[in-house]
């Protein structure tokens, strides 16, 4: 069961987040169409060493939604203010998909308060014209039919078929999602920035984790990141799609044991 949320007011919205454990900071941020427990994994193996924050990112799981676009620059700003609510100055940063974009923004806007980088089944390019129509017309469909049909559609890449109890748990999460928050991130995410520049000038320690049989992000988007990061980690998990944190935990959690023993 996930560790009941606390609450703080963030940039004007409530923010639900779950903060276990005492030690360097460590913050995860979920992806789409998550919520925080999506490290329920990481975060039972990780307090017992570190002060582990993980939110609900504005307009997902139980953070106030807030219809319109939201751009990965207003997530990342909602991040730096938590922190300013918890007193914590850096931390380390990891996130997934979405998550990991949001994090290359932390770095590109307050590089000074993180100390190092975990980069999930993400991608640093800017959307192309035809990802920009793509998501903004998703954006349009779940507006207008809910979660439910895209959750079905796409659970089978977010989770291989053959980790199943997984493949329920997330589906789950996918269509809980508000619709109205997923939406605005949509847009907002189609007008991302370019980070592969960004990713050259990175000065922290970096790690690069992918599942091996990821088709939203493969393999090869991973190991492009992993060459442009210098002194970068690159972690390959068998047996896993998008979410390897979920469906290979212990996999997951030793590469990131042995990044933040780094």
């Amino acid at each position: 069961m996930a560790p009941v949320p606390r609450a703080a007011d963030v940039n004007g919205i409530t923010v639900r987040y779950t903060d276990e454990g005492t030690g360097p900071p460590l913050v995860l941020v979920h992806g789409h169409p998550f919520d925080r427990t999506m490290w329920a994994p990481q975060i039972a193996a990780f307090a017992p060493t570190h002060r582990v924050i993980a939110p609900d990112l504005r307009g997902y799981g139980q953070s106030e939604v807030v219809p319109g676009v939201t751009p990965l620059s207003v997530f990342a700003e909602d991040l730096a203010g938590l922190l300013d609510h918890l007193g914590v100055g850096r931390a380390v940063f990891g996130g997934l998909s979405m998550g990991g974009q949001i994090v290359m923004e932390c770095y590109r806007l307050f590089p000074e308060r993180v100390t190092g980088l975990v980069l999930a089944d993400t991608f640093p390019a800017a959307e192309t014209p035809d990802g920009v129509r793509s998501r903004n017309a998703l954006a349009d469909r779940l507006l207008a039919e809910g979660m439910r049909g895209y959750a079905d559609e796409v659970r089978d890449k977010m989770v291989a078929p053959y980790n199943t109890e997984v493949s329920a748990l997330v589906h789950r999460m996918m269509t809980a999602a508000p619709a109205v928050g997923a939406a605005a991130a949509l847009r907002g995410r189609a007008r991302r920035p370019d980070y592969r520049e960004l990713l050259t000038r990175v000065r922290v320690p970096a790690l690069v984790v992918v599942g091996r049989d990821d088709a939203f992000t493969p393999v090869a988007d991973a190991e492009a990141m992993h060459a442009a990061i210098p002194g970068s980690a690159l972690a390959v998990v068998e047996g896993a799609a998008h979410l390897p944190n979920l469906e290979r935990p212990d996999a997951f959690n030793a590469a990131l044991r042995a990044h933040l023993a780094a």
